[in-house]
């Protein structure tokens, strides 16, 4: 599956990636990989995997998660799904089914699959948001025992990386007893991208 990889064209790599079966027989639904991705794309989210809703509409994040994710931001729809300004390239591409205490991890099948030839296809990344605790083991190259000790030391990878919690509703209560995540890192995250996306 991963030899060749950087020998193929982008589109056909995002092809190949978006034909990907390779978790099909654990996974409970038929796979469908959700990514955006552009060579222009100025700002990387990397979240966990996609949820039922997100598999069944194939739009990344479009769930309550996703409407706190922009507002952390500070960009609206039209932004946040505009490829050639943000990717978004989960941990796990497709679905991987629900537990007893909420969705699976990301099948870990997926990431050694494709994650470096993709990063490798973005240049011109100034940002990347990584989200939860499966993100924070994958791209922070010093993560910490916990999200929240990663989040705290935030400033150890800005600006071109932000740990983040997961904007999931689930997590209302990691945010009240951490206000300072939406008073002091919000603000920063918001001037930032807006100065990434000007014209």
């Amino acid at each position: 599956m991963t030899d060749n990889l950087s020998q193929l064209s982008f589109d056909d790599l995002v092809r190949r990636v978006r034909a990907c079966t390779i978790c099909a027989e654990v996974l409970p639904h038929e796979p469908r990989p959700v990514i955006q991705i552009s060579e222009s794309a100025r700002i990387l989210v990397v979240g966990q995997a996609p949820g039922r809703r997100v598999h069944e509409t194939g739009l990344p994040f479009n769930d309550p998660s996703g409407d706190r994710l922009r507002q952390w931001m500070g960009v609206t729809r039209d932004t946040f799904y505009d490829e050639q300004k943000l990717a978004i390239l989960p941990m796990g591409f497709c679905y991987p089914g629900t537990g007893k205490s909420g969705d699976l991890p990301p099948r870990p099948e997926c990431a050694p699959a494709w994650r470096e030839a993709l990063l490798e296809r973005l240049p011109a990344i100034g940002l990347t948001l990584v989200i939860g605790q499966y993100a924070h083991a994958w791209h922070l190259a010093s993560s910490r025992k916990s999200v929240t000790a990663n989040v705290q030391h935030w400033r150890d990878y800005w600006p071109d990386l932000l740990p983040m919690p997961h904007p999931s509703p689930r997590n209302n209560l990691w945010l009240r007893r951490n206000p300072w995540f939406e008073k002091e890192v919000v603000p920063e995250l918001q001037l930032r991208i807006a100065r990434l996306l000007e014209p």
